[in-house]
């Protein structure tokens, strides 16, 4: 492994070390011992749940490759994926509200376990299978735990500011920390110890395991709206009302379909961008080294948000022209690139310049994660919450499936260019979420009311 990586990794933990070390009262909050012990059993859990993800995250389409698919059924299998978290996946999300979120983060985690199953075969159909089990397992991740996470803090009295500490020590553990050490483990089960790349998706399953046993011993069960009257195509309707009738819930959807749009690009695309020649990288360690920079963002971010003073709808807007910035490096770069026609080798000049660019543009997507939940949090109305947030994944979704359906019709830099475009456009909506934050809510949009009077909803 090159020097090069080495002191990419170094130099990232070296700033993320200092960050951490210089925290001092005015960035940390007051807690009582109620708040933490509930507080570290939700990051146990969580942590456990991403480390079943993130052990998939980079062996996905090398495991593809490795049983003789092109670029192009690698992308028909993750719009498998991504179709199936717009269609199934919304569905079973929102489920949650109605049925209980304890119960669909159990379901996450037996949907899940059966997609790793499913990579032990070669098989394109069940491939398929595996993936179409993956979106809706994604939807339940990004859905469910949260859901329960604000219902619960809520429903057992601690302090609102409080839930922006446990939505950044979340990222900082789950969405960096742990994908370091998921992405270093996968690394020793599949080039140190050679046990293949679908060792991986093994150690996923175990760990996936363990987390839905601490669900169902420790967890206690709460909903949204739990009206018997409320069938699935009401609650659709509900959270489509509550999404036309306050500009803030919509924009905070455009926001978010947008910058997830693009990094879930970002993630078919940083391998062949890295290697076009087949350059021969380490892509767990490069997957640990992202996460490395998406714990910097994190640390950041929970800085940024102990200060009551400093709003996330004003910062987030640097975050997001940064973010398009970074992934613009991969177009600017083709410049200096000179084609040399040898295949193999390491990874070459442009290569070392789009990997810092991509460890900024992970930054970025670590201050997103813990500041989108606060800004959800305040913005959504409990009653649909999932289903809201299931509402937002499906532009995402149609989005990443229109990329990758042409994924072979495009250059690697327009699709870069794209996601610049479209984190460009994301600045400016949050521009515009930020002059109306401080407006009241649209009236009232359930279909039945607190006290059960019940009132047509015209739409």
């Amino acid at each position: 492994m090159e020097l090069f990586f080495y002191a990419v990794f170094g130099g990232l933990a070296a700033v993320v070390a200092a960050l951490e070390l210089s925290k001092n009262n005015k960035d940390r909050i007051n807690t009582s011992s109620a708040f933490n012990s509930f507080k570290n059993n939700y990051l146990l859990v969580y942590s456990l749940m991403m480390a079943g993800d993130w052990l998939q995250g980079p062996y996905v389409y090398y495991l593809y490759s490795t049983y003789g698919y092109g670029k192009g059924e690698i992308g028909q299998l993750f719009i498998a994926g991504f179709g199936s978290s717009m269609l199934f996946g919304t569905i079973v999300g929102s489920l949650a509200d109605k049925q209980g979120r304890k119960r669909a983060c159990v379901t996450y985690c037996i949907t899940y376990i059966l997609s790793c199953i499913t990579k032990h075969s070669p098989q394109y159909k069940v491939l398929m299978l595996g993936r179409i089990l993956g979106g809706i397992a994604t939807s339940l991740l990004f859905s469910a735990f949260e859901s329960w996470l604000v219902a619960e803090h809520f429903k057992r009295g601690f302090d609102q500011q409080w839930l922006s500490l446990t939505f950044s020590k979340a990222i900082f553990l789950g969405n960096g920390l742990v994908a370091i050490l998921s992405g270093l483990f996968g690394n020793v089960l599949v080039d140190s110890l050679a046990l293949g790349p679908v060792a991986p998706f093994d150690a996923a399953s175990c760990f996936l395991a363990i987390g839905m046993a601490i669900i169902l011993s420790s967890w206690t069960e709460n909903y949204g709206d739990p009206s018997e009257s409320k069938d699935l195509l009401t609650q659709f309707r509900g959270a489509a009302v509550a999404i036309a009738s306050d500009e803030k819930i919509a924009l905070l959807g455009a926001i978010q379909s947008l910058f997830e749009g693009s990094m879930y690009t970002f993630v078919f695309l940083w391998t062949p961008a890295l290697s076009p020649n087949d350059e021969e990288i380490p892509h767990g360690f490069i997957f640990a080294t992202f996460m490395l920079a998406s714990m910097l963002g994190s640390s950041l971010a929970s800085k940024l948000m102990a200060r009551s003073s400093l709003r996330v709808e004003s910062y987030m807007q640097i975050v997001f022209a940064v973010s398009s910035a970074a992934l613009l490096l991969p177009i600017l770069t083709t410049f200096l690139a000179f084609p040399t026609g040898v295949k193999g080798g390491s990874i070459s000049f442009t290569g070392c310049i789009q990997l810092l660019g991509f460890c900024a543009f992970e930054s970025c997507v670590g201050i997103f994660w813990p500041s989108i939940m606060k800004m959800r949090s305040q913005y959504i109305p409990e009653e649909a919450r999932s289903t809201i947030m299931n509402f937002f994944r499906i532009p995402l979704n149609i989005f990443v499936c229109v990329v990758l359906y042409n994924v072979d019709a495009f250059p690697i830099t327009v699709m870069f260019g794209m996601c610049s475009i479209f984190l460009l456009v994301a600045c400016i909506l949050q521009r515009r979420l930020m002059v109306i934050s401080d407006k009241p809510k649209a009236a009232d949009w359930q279909m039945k009311d607190r006290d059960g009077e019940s009132e047509p909803l015209n739409i």
